[in-house]
């Protein structure tokens, strides 16, 4: 079997989606991405289409080894993200050629069902105690939250309060047998962490996710040991090497992103070197259906698995939805809180080609929004 060709399709509302086709008539699907960097990654994503053309796709180690190292530099999120989703899309052929799922390579299953969550909330929280009710009608166990909005990196009495007030409203409407985590989305400085955390740990948050920004790793261990809340992070952070502090730091939750973080290959890596330092995997995913459909394959097979994101009806998805891409829904259905494990081949999700090529002709530009404080500089979104 020979790959002919590598395809990509920039769909709406933000996602990057990747086809790769054979001599032998079975393609594979992966969503290599960076949000608002979509543009850059296809660009990466069709340079490394070089070392994949005429190569048999089912080498996916070697391949993955090739498209990360052939080129001399290496890492950051633009490479790791073109090679992740070209790394799903290999792992989706592999399984369709030998007629079983993903997660059966992987070793097979360990569970029958990975529960989810959703988000609520948007970027700038408002009426999470509303939306929080309305996904525990929806049958979802376990939501997420942005912490606050635009935050000081050294936080008001009343900012911290706001904070405390929304996780309060949140956990009355759950109660206690649901679950809500938490995203400082890098918005807090080391010292206001530390101040912040245990104040929410009579709320037992799941976790704290990304409380400090990635590049201050060094002070993870600062913040870790400040509270008994749980600390999560991991959705810029790349690579086995990058999250190797994060662990030794004291990290619970290890959240690398399918589509960031080198595909199934890295994150199948991430998940076992986190569960040497006894950290739990909850990848992040508040992007499309084949990167929830990769992430859900390594969840169904990795034994140190929490929960998993999904992005239904998050706040990012304007004029288009997950299931849009998708010519079954069935698979993705979570009527108790958790999608059930599948075994169809591959990756096991049925893209709708026709769909996804007409939404590549309208495209899209997403960016993130760009936050100011109040006197005018720059503020972390």
């Amino acid at each position: 079997m020979k790959i002919t060709s590598v395809e990509t399709f920039l769909v709406p509302p933000r996602w990057l989606f990747c086809r790769v086709a054979t001599d032998e008539g079975i393609v594979g699907w992966g969503e290599p991405v960076v949000e608002g960097r979509a543009e850059t990654v296809r660009a990466a994503v069709n340079e490394l289409s070089d070392l994949l053309v005429g190569r048999d796709p089912r080498r996916v180690e070697d391949l993955w080894q090739l498209l990360s190292k052939a080129a001399f530099y290496r890492g950051g999120p633009v490479l790791s993200s073109a090679v992740a989703g070209l790394d799903q899309a290999l792992w989706d052929i592999l399984g369709k050629s030998l007629g079983v799922p993903v997660h059966q390579l992987l070793g097979g299953a360990v569970r029958d069902e990975v529960r989810v969550y959703a988000w609520i909330g948007g970027d700038d929280p408002s009426a999470v105690a509303e939306a929080a009710s309305e996904q525990v009608e929806a049958g979802l166990t376990a939501v997420k939250m942005n912490a606050s909005g635009r935050m000081g990196r050294m936080p008001s009495r009343a900012e911290v309060d706001g904070v405390l007030a929304r996780l309060s409203a949140v956990r009355e409407v759950i109660g206690d047998e649901r679950d809500v985590a938490v995203d400082f989305h890098g918005r807090f400085g080391v010292a206001a962490a530390r101040r912040v955390l245990p104040e929410l740990a009579p709320l037992h948050p799941l976790f704290a996710e990304e409380p400090v920004l990635p590049e201050f790793a060094h002070r993870l261990g600062d913040v870790v040991s400040a509270s008994s809340v749980p600390v999560a992070c991991g959705e810029r952070l790349y690579s086995r090497t990058d999250f190797l502090p994060a662990l030794q730091a004291g990290i619970a939750v290890a959240q690398p992103d399918l589509s960031h973080a080198g595909g199934i290959s890295e994150v199948r890596r991430i998940a076992s070197l986190a569960e040497t330092f006894d950290a739990l995997l909850a990848p992040h995913c508040p992007l499309g259906p084949i990167a929830l459909a990769a992430s859900l394959q390594v969840a169904f097979a990795t034994p140190n698995f929490l929960i998993q994101e999904q992005s239904i009806g998050i706040h990012y998805n304007a004029g288009a939805e997950l299931l849009d891409y998708v010519l079954d829904r069935r698979p993705f259905a979570f009527p108790h809180g958790a999608i059930e494990r599948w075994d169809a081949p591959g990756l096991g999700v049925e893209v709708d080609e026709e769909a996804v090529r007409k939404a590549d002709e309208r495209g899209h530009r997403w960016r993130p929004p760009v936050w100011r404080h109040s006197d005018g500089s720059f503020a972390e979104w």
